[in-house]
């Protein structure tokens, strides 16, 4: 047995020494390296630093070209002084010279000094003395225009000349400046690389220290096995007597041993097989758990599908009794009135409902005001309440009558806004009448008579156009009401959700062999996982479906669903965000997988719902690359580069916010050095983004409402006995 031993450590000790040696040999090859890779950075150094003196030397001369545009430029000033001095002799000579002219030939003097007659002058100019003088003056002017053109043209080349050489002089002064700049930029490069050399550089002792310190290491292990080997060669002989007595006595132990190494076997697969029982049956009372809470959810959603069922059979059943009695009526009085030919032919209706301008009030008040949405929503066309008023709107512009329109008008807007008041916190009468006010518009404008809207028509619905009025500064105003309606109408959803979306998406671990741990520097804190009342992922995806069933429900337009889609996908990726900058406990890796895991689920919801064109997957993509941004590595600078290259929608703020706050889940991660962040930080100086941190939660996204043509036509709408509209009459 010590023989073994001594030579398990031998082997070890000869082990270590190997692997000295090659550390040893590691840290050599580094230190040669170090050196070559220093020795290329002097000498790369020593050509920059020749670059810059002649880069100085040019700058130099930059002063002296200056001068010269100075003296080219002072030069310019004088030929055009004197040019404009040669400009003014000329005039004065053109001027003495026809002076000259007039005076010797002042012909108003000679007249009324002599008082010759016309005849006298014309024998006075026989011989052509004025006319050769005449012609003399218009030569000599010609040779002077001459003269002062051809000098015009030698001054303007000159300073044509003169301009392009000072043009090509601030062309080369650009031209240093910005090599003067370059190599400004080149030379803070090189102090940063020689600063790091040196860093390195000071790293090259501390080597040196450690192989020495190795090598002493390296001498002391080989003199104690030395010293060891000579101990254990006289302890051999002592302990080879004892051996062969203990051999005996190990016999009979060895013995007794086998027989209790039987018995606990059997007794540990009894163990483990006890234990597989208990993980089943802790795995099926998880199973049953969950199973109950989903089957308490389901059995809720069935209640209260049951109860709206419910409803609609009550309803169907009156129906159908008054249909009875209808026929019954009907029965008597043909079998009273046989001799009466009974016509089979249906009447025909144009889409107009006649009413009183008394029951205007009373119109309201059961259309709009008394009207439930869960009554009216199941299998019916949608908008029903919209095409009614409308219906009356018709008849008011078919009697030509100004005042009843306008105060039919008036009171449904007003009944509208009125309901939307009394039920500013109802989700479902704020999308019930969201839906009804955009289709009221719509039919404003398919049966305005304008061309724009009567291309989307069958040729009987364009016979349905407004005759009389045009009503487009009611859709103007129907359209500001539909965006507060709108407006309010996100505030509800969001009101609902937002308390769902920190515990759902951030605090609740869904997947496996996460829950259990947390990150370091915070397990004494208390979690809302723990709470069984707890918000889920789930949570938020029932609330998200309870939205979109009853928007399509009501009737709401796809257009404008896709819309509310979208700003809820906003609320959640802004809330979360939000929540994961002010929670270090929640950055760490695993926490990541987790927010990726739900996005992946909103992904899946979206896709179900046939909305992946609704742009509300764009509106988690900051959420995306945070979740990212907690998974990925970050310690090398291609690390860094990809960072700043991938969180595209993330500022330099909030990306600097995380990493400061990334904190390791177990001991085996690391926290996020500085050095790190501040490369991170360099990569994103030249990014331009908004310094705020957190996301506006209250931002909203400009809704527009899409002109969607009703294929309903008004001939054959009816309206139903709930809506207690017996005193209208369809025309």
């Amino acid at each position: 047995m010590l023989e073994k031993n001594f030579h398990n450590q031998k082997q070890d000790y000869e082990i270590k020494i190997d692997s000295l040696k090659a550390e040893i040999k590691t840290l050599k090859e580094e230190n040669d390296r170090f050196q070559n890779h220093l020795q290329e950075e002097l000498q790369i150094r020593a050509g920059l630093k020749m670059d810059v003196a002649a880069l100085t030397n040019q700058a130099k001369t930059i002063p002296e070209l200056r001068k010269e545009i100075e003296l080219i430029q002072t030069q310019k000033m004088d030929v055009e002084k004197q040019l404009q001095s040669q400009k003014r002799e000329m005039r004065e000579k053109m001027s003495d010279v026809t002076r000259q002219i007039l005076d010797s030939y002042d012909f108003a003097d000679v007249r009324s000094r002599y008082r010759l007659s016309t005849e006298d002058l014309e024998h006075l100019n026989e011989d052509g003395e004025l006319w050769f003088a005449y012609e003399g003056l218009k030569k000599a002017t010609r040779v002077l225009e001459n003269h002062f053109q051809s000098q015009k043209e030698n001054y303007e080349r000159e300073i044509d000349g003169l301009n392009s050489k000072v043009e090509h002089l601030s062309q080369e002064i650009s031209h240093l400046q910005k090599l003067f700049r370059e190599e400004n930029d080149i030379n803070d490069s090189i102090r940063l690389q020689v600063a790091r050399l040196t860093s390195e550089n000071m790293m090259i002792p501390d080597l040196k220290q450690q192989i020495a310190e190795l090598q002493k290491h390296k001498m002391d292990l080989e003199n104690r096995l030395q010293e060891e080997a000579a101990k254990n060669k006289d302890k051999m002989e002592e302990m080879a007597d004892r051996l062969h007595h203990r051999l005996d006595e190990e016999g009979t132990r060895r013995k007794v041993l086998q027989v209790q190494n039987e018995i606990y076997t059997k007794e540990k697969e009894k163990l483990v097989f006890a234990e597989e029982d208990f993980q089943m049956t802790n795995d099926r009372v998880e199973k049953q758990q969950e199973t109950k809470s989903k089957l308490r959810q389901d059995e809720a959603y069935l209640i209260m599908e049951n109860t709206d069922l419910e409803e609609e059979l009550d309803k169907k059943d009156r129906l159908i009794k008054k249909l009875q009695d209808q026929i019954r009526t009907l029965r008597k009085s043909i079998e009273k009135d046989n001799d009466v030919p009974v016509s089979t032919l249906q009447k025909e209706y144009i889409g107009m409902l006649q009413y009183r301008k008394e029951d205007e009030a009373k119109i309201i008040q059961n259309l709009i005001l008394d009207l439930k949405p869960r009554g009216v929503v199941v299998n019916m066309i949608p908008g029903l309440p919209a095409h009614i008023l409308f219906m009356c709107v018709r008849y008011a512009d078919h009697l030509n009558e100004d005042d009843m329109l306008k105060s039919f008008m008036n009171m449904a807007i007003n009944g509208i806004k009125q309901v939307i008041k009394e039920h500013v916190e109802d989700f479902e009468m704020m999308s019930f009448w969201l839906s009804n006010t955009c289709h009221f518009l719509n039919c404003l404008k398919q049966y305005s008579g304008e061309e724009e809207f009567m291309k989307y028509n069958s040729p009987q619905q364009n016979k349905n156009n407004l005759q009389h009025f045009d009503l487009s500064e009611y859709r103007q105003v129907l359209s500001d009401l539909a965006i507060r309606i709108y407006h309010q109408f996100i505030i509800v959803m969001e009101n609902n959700i937002q308390p769902m979306i920190v515990p759902g998406m951030l605090e609740y671990e869904s997947l496996q062999g996460i829950s259990g741990l947390k990150p370091t520097g915070f397990r004494k804190r208390s979690s809302s996982i723990d709470d069984t009342d707890a918000y889920t992922m789930t949570s938020i995806l029932q609330q998200l479906s309870y939205f979109y069933t009853t928007m399509c429900q009501n009737g709401l337009d796809s257009e404008l669903l896709k819309q509310a889609v979208k700003q809820l996908f906003y609320l959640i990726g802004a809330v979360t965000l939000n929540s994961l900058f002010l929670r270090k406990d929640m950055c760490s890796c695993r926490k990541g997988m987790q927010i990726r895991c739900n996005i992946s689920y909103l992904e899946e919801w979206l896709k179900e719902k046939n909305l992946q064109n609704c742009s509300a997957k764009e509106t988690l993509e900051p959420l995306s690359q945070a979740a990212w941004l907690l998974q990925v590595k970050k310690i090398t600078d291609d690390d860094a580069k990809e960072i700043s290259e991938r969180c595209t929608c993330l500022s330099a703020v909030q990306i600097v916010k995380i990493l400061n706050s990334y904190t390791p889940i177990d001991d085996f991660e690391k926290r996020v050095t500085p050095s790190f962040v501040r490369k991170v930080q360099a990569m994103l100086n030249n990014r331009e983004n908004s310094p705020q941190l957190m996301l506006d939660t209250k931002y909203l996204f400009q809704v527009t409402f899409p002109f969607t043509p009703s294929p309903h036509p008004l001939e054959m709408i009816q309206i139903p006995s709930s809506f207690k509209l017996g005193f209208l009459t369809r025309i």
